[in-house]
């Protein structure tokens, strides 16, 4: 039987995907840019009127999460920043985790060192 590899996710540092593009707001919010590409996509674009660029607009959690990322802090420092700016959030490394997770599942950071699609 194979082990289980376990993962350490403190160690881990996230980089952003540089082909995604986002702006900041007046409000100092970030909304990140995707667009989607390929063949069902732009199927999809003619015939269901699905935008080619899709707007997502992050919270004030997202967004300190978003700008924190520098590709050369590891997660453990993001969280030690979060509990900071967030001193009331209940469980700030588990949502970091998770959100990070989240991020990661969807293309829009990768960790660092990781071999890239």
């Amino acid at each position: 039987m194979k082990k289980k590899e376990s993962k350490n996710y403190l160690d881990f540092i996230p980089e952003k995907n540089p082909e995604i593009e986002y702006e900041t707001g007046e409000d100092g919010i970030i909304t990140v840019l995707i667009e989607w590409k390929g063949f069902y996509h732009k199927l999809a674009q003619r015939f269901f009127h699905r935008p080619r660029v899709s707007e997502i607009k992050l919270d004030k959690l997202g967004t300190f999460v978003w700008n924190s990322i520098d590709d050369k802090k590891d997660v453990h420092a993001i969280s030690k920043e979060l509990e900071a700016e967030f001193p009331s959030m209940e469980q700030p490394l588990t949502r970091l985790i998770k959100y990070l997770e989240i991020l990661h599942d969807n293309h829009l950071i990768y960790w660092k060192g990781e071999k890239r699609k």
